[in-house]
């Protein structure tokens, strides 16, 4: 196996450093980090919890005994050990920097599955996919054509009235795949028990937004009707998804609210990327996090070069729900990860959400990147994570 030169450590320290360690404010308008007390839907109302004022408190937050301590840039950061292993086998797979290439190119790239993958190896560990009941491919009606999903079932659930999460996966609107979050969906079947849904929407630039949400919500509308020919239930859907899979998800319930179409039961929304413009660039989280991987502050200005038709687009409230209306949206459980460029937003939508009286359980987890809600076979955290929205979900599918 290749070894890690002292050159490559040091470069892998600089791409991991938090620019700000005290994670203290930075002037942006429309951002507001001040999201309040804890507001657990699953929880009695006595039981919530005063946060301390600083970021890094403003929401449940998992406390990760295993962090570890690194100089970098002359400063003490936290990264926890398991998330820094994955990040040294992503530098190893020698990945160009998004934002200097094309989308065709930037689709090659090796991503977090690969580096995924590769902890695995080092560790001598299988490398097999977490196993469900079953998995099919298939497609779904949508405006410009077949839509493909993928269909996951839980391991060991034999019922034909299983309770669906429709799931949209990231990748900024325009790189990425169903394969690539694979790992999500599997692992949140199996824990949420419930059949998932994902979403194959198209790319942008050949696609611009909104074409994705249109895909999303035609195939979201068609399994609220039709899913009960796959064993579904077609009364209590969900709608999920990761960064901007977020935005995604979240939107398909303001557009079943305005277009007069079936309301999903609940959202489940991880690292969302809910403001696309390009003012995005200069959020607290994003000055921040600046030079991080696997998303950094560069990344979010060719993302929305790339998937908007208009820098005003980017205020719309399709490509940038942050700026939208959410009243009369279902409750929500909100993932965000620390060292993420996205926080910010995040953290602004869920005092969105809580301010229209929307119930909404958040949790930020501690020294972990962007993309590591899908690491489960390497990431501790990652598990975490994914029960975290799986309780959200199957409180809301129990009802």
């Amino acid at each position: 196996m290749q070894l890690r030169t002292k050159s490559q450590s040091w470069k892998i320290a600089g791409l991991l450093s938090i620019a700000a360690a005290s994670l203290a404010p930075v002037a942006h308008a429309g951002y507001d980090e001040n999201v309040g007390p804890e507001s657990d839907s699953s929880m009695s109302s006595n039981s919530s919890m005063a946060m301390d004022s600083s970021m890094s408190s403003q929401m449940t937050s998992v406390s990760a005994p295993r962090l570890t301590t690194m100089m970098l840039g002359g400063r003490t950061r936290y990264v926890d050990p398991q998330m820094k292993a994955v990040l040294m086998s992503l530098m190893e797979l020698h990945p160009k920097p998004i934002e200097k290439l094309t989308p065709a190119q930037a689709r090659k790239q090796p991503g977090p599955p690969d580096a995924v993958k590769r902890t695995l190896i080092k560790q001598g560990r299988s490398t097999a996919p977490e196993a469900v009941g079953s998995v099919m491919d298939t497609t779904v009606p949508g405006p410009a054509g077949r839509i493909p999903v993928r269909v996951y079932k839980p391991r060991g659930m034999t019922s034909d009235n299983l309770p669906v999460l429709v799931y949209f996966h990231g990748g900024g609107f325009v790189i990425a795949s169903v394969q690539a979050y694979d790992s999500s969906c599997r692992a949140l079947a199996n824990a949420a028990k419930c059949m998932v849904v994902s979403v194959g929407y198209r790319y942008a630039p050949e696609h611009r937004l909104p074409a994705a949400h249109e895909d999303s919500y035609a195939a979201t509308q068609w399994v609220m009707n039709n899913a009960s020919k796959w064993g579904g239930d077609q009364n209590r859907v969900a709608v999920g998804g990761e960064s901007a899979g977020g935005n995604l998800a979240t939107t398909m319930c303001m557009m079943a609210r305005d277009r007069g179409g079936k309301m999903p039961i609940y959202q489940m929304l991880v690292y969302p990327y809910v403001d696309t413009s390009f003012a995005s660039a200069n959020a607290p989280s994003a000055i921040q996090n600046a030079k991080v991987i696997p998303l950094n502050r560069a990344m979010l200005t060719w993302f929305s070069r790339y998937a908007l038709p208009s820098a005003r687009f980017g205020r719309n409230h399709l490509a940038s729900p942050l700026f939208g209306n959410v009243r009369g949206l279902p409750a929500a459980t909100v993932v965000q990860a620390e060292v993420d460029p996205l926080r910010s937003q995040g953290t602004a939508y869920i005092a969105k959400l809580r301010r229209a009286g929307i119930p909404v359980r958040a949790k930020l987890y501690r020294g972990v990147t962007h993309e590591f809600f899908g690491m489960g076979a390497v990431i501790d955290q990652s598990k975490d994570a994914v029960n975290f929205a799986a309780q959200g979900l199957t409180g809301a599918f129990n009802r």
